[in-house]
């Protein structure tokens, strides 16, 4: 089994009509944040059933994946990472950590983002006192390395962590694409999710900074009433 073979399948399934629908939804016209990509029209758990049945590949097979012009095929190609990582040893998950991080620009859509980042770089750093990379990562010049960096303690907020989201929150807070904007605001939510808190807490110092955007997502599940007050502070 080798890159080759991932690709034949993902593009023996190709949906012309599904392929239209999802260019418009993933922004890919000129100007947009997805400006270019191909897309063959599959969804996620169609993607994910290859990956399943797939054999483990080498990285420099799945390099050939994650550099495809087509969409799925770099999700497959991040998404075998993930399930590689789970099962490796301490060193090959090291390994597979670089590799992500080498090759983050190719997860050029938020979904490719979303889907994989926290698996990889989330798990990899979890038991990890030194997380400057995700400082590193926000201060990016490209929107998905920043959008990777906040995504990413998603694994920690699920263990109780929450200093990382709250450090990268404020530190893009005056992200000027709303990309970034909804990634804060919904990372925001999952603390709440785990300790109300210390998400109330920090809306309190911080809702007046928030973009609108981020504030809506971090709020989505309040009373009303308590949606009301945090977007009508001043």
């Amino acid at each position: 089994m080798n890159a080759n073979f991932v690709l034949e399948e993902l593009l023996s399934m190709k949906n012309q009509e599904k392929a239209e629908f999802l260019r418009r939804f993933f922004k890919t016209g000129k100007g947009q944040y997805g400006e270019g990509d191909i897309l063959l029209g599959l969804t996620v758990p169609m993607v994910r059933d290859i990956v399943r049945r797939c054999s483990p590949l080498p990285l420099i097979e799945i390099r050939k994946l994650v550099h495809s012009k087509y969409h799925e095929v770099r999700l497959a190609g991040l998404l075998l990472l993930c399930k590689q990582f789970k099962k490796a040893p301490p060193t090959t998950q090291q390994q597979i950590y670089d590799f992500y991080l080498e090759n983050a620009r190719c997860a050029n859509n938020w979904d490719l983002v979303d889907v994989t980042c926290r698996d990889v770089i989330g798990a990899y750093l979890l038991d990890k006192t030194d997380r400057s990379i995700l400082r590193q990562l926000a201060d990016s010049d490209n929107l998905w390395e920043q959008r990777i960096a906040i995504v990413s303690t998603w694994t920690f907020i699920k263990y109780g962590q929450f200093d990382d989201t709250l450090a990268l929150s404020k530190q893009l807070m005056h992200h000027p694409h709303d990309l970034i904007h909804k990634a804060v605001g919904w990372m925001l939510r999952e603390v709440g999710k785990k300790d109300k808190i210390v998400h109330w807490e920090f809306l309190e110092t911080y809702a007046t900074q928030l973009p609108r955007t981020a504030l809506r997502y971090a709020i989505e599940h309040f009373a009303p009433e308590d949606r009301q007050y945090f977007m009508q502070m001043k």
